[in-house]
This record gives structure tokens, sequence and C-alpha cells, in this order.
């Protein structure tokens, strides 16, 4: 183990890429066991509050992030050991941040309504990303051999193939496709999820067969996953189980 530790990560320089990568996900679960433990009420667990305001724990990812990131530029490029310790500080910040996103995202707090399954989602991704870079992909890159074209031209595809999966609803697809450009491929071909901005603009009013056909599929195949994935969710972060204030709002 020690010396797959060595010649896997300390050789090629992602020491720490790898500390970032453990201490988000560590502290990610650190989080949520504690508002957890906090909305149960258990034992000394509460809310930081100071005087009638809460203080969420965003301010203090958004402290640890700061640290973090400004010891890694000053610290001299040979001080492996320090960059590892800031970039554990910054994953720990990271986690923090990113476990408040949905409210930064709707300036509102619905830490535990629907919404709030935006910043598991969040966490979900940079783990994602984070963790195909520590196996040593590369976003935009790949490897076709010799290329008939300037390679340039193929990142520039590259990006257009992204933004049109991004834009018919298939985030997953269009983030692991950064890494793995053929996945792009497939997402851009196939049809768009029937909520998505491309469904809206492209096939909504002009082909109802084609939106029709975005339903019966969304409902078949990408409900029970979307299904799964909440189980899960909720399995590690707990159930986001209150009432949309915002819809609330909105109706009003």
């Amino acid at each position: 183990m020690g010396d797959w530790f060595q010649h896997t990560i300390v050789a090629t320089g992602r020491l720490s890429l790898f500390c970032f990568f453990v201490m988000l996900i560590v502290a990610f679960i650190a989080t949520r066991i504690n508002v957890r433990l906090i909305r149960a009420k258990v034992g000394w667990f509460r809310d930081v509050n100071v005087g009638e305001m809460h203080i969420h724990h965003v301010v203090f990812g958004v402290v640890l992030m700061l640290v973090g990131g400004v010891t890694q530029i000053v610290l001299a490029p040979a001080s492996q050991v320090g960059h590892a310790v800031a970039a554990g500080v910054f994953g720990v910040g990271s986690a923090l941040v990113l476990d408040e996103f949905a409210l930064i995202l709707h300036l509102h707090d619905v830490y535990w309504e629907e919404e709030g399954r935006t910043s598991v989602d969040a966490v979900f991704i940079a783990v994602a990303v984070t963790g195909l870079l520590l196996i040593g992909l590369r976003p935009l890159t790949w490897d076709y051999g010799t290329p008939l074209v300037n390679p340039a031209v193929l990142i520039v595809g590259n990006l257009v193939l992204a933004v049109i999966t991004l834009l018919k609803g298939k985030i997953w697809t269009g983030m692991a496709g950064l890494f793995v450009p053929p996945m792009l491929l497939v997402g851009a071909i196939r049809l768009a999820r029937p909520g998505s901005p491309w469904a809206r603009w492209v096939f909504a009013r002009r082909s109802p067969r084609k939106m029709a056909r975005a339903l019966r599929r969304e409902e078949k195949w990408r409900r029970p996953a979307i299904r799964a994935k909440i189980a899960f969710q909720e399995f590690l972060s707990g159930r986001h189980d209150l009432p949309s204030t915002r819809r609330a709002r909105r109706r009003t």
C-alpha cells in the first residue's frame, strides 16, 4: 500500500489533489452528521448563533478556502507537504461551502427543502471531477492516436458538444464527457430531457412528438434513476422534506 501511494500519488505530484479529495469527502460527511444531529436536537449539538444571527457553516467554509488558497500561493513550490496541508484545508472549506451551495444559489435558506438537494448534487459533482483528475484524466484531452485535425479544433469541438449536452439537461454526461469526450458525442446526439433549455427552445412547441417521446423516456428510464439517487442522497445527507418556502412565496 505504501509503495502504491508513493508511486501513484506522491511521485506523480498528486499529493495535494489527494489531500483535497480526502478532506472534501471527510468534511462533507462530518458536516452532514453534525447538521442531522442538530436537526434531531441530540445532546450539545446546536446551531452557531451570535445574538439573533445564525452563522451558516458556509461562512467558515469561505474563511478556510481563503486560508488554504492563499497559503498555496505563498508557499515555495518545493514545499510539497505544506501544499498538501493547505490543499486539505481548502478541501474542508470547499465541503462547507458546497454543502450550502443551494442557499447561495437561491439566496434563501432551503437547506432541508427540496431545493436543498442541489447542494448534495454539487458535492457529488466536485467529488466525481476530483476523482477523475486524481486517476490521471484531464478535461478536454483524449488520446486519438494521430489526429487528422488540429488539436485546438478538437478542443473547441469538445467544448461545443459539452455545451449542447448540458443544455439538453444531461449534467452528469456533460461533466464526465469533459474527461471522456466520446461521451459528449452521445449526449449531444441523444434526445434532450423534457425540462431542459434545449427542449424548450427547439421542440417544445414545434415538435409535440419529440416532446412526448422525451417525456416517455424520462418516465421510463430517468425517473427510476433519480429516485435511486435521491434515496442514496437521503441515506447519506438526511431527508430534504420541508415544504418549499420559495414556491409558497411565488403562489402568494
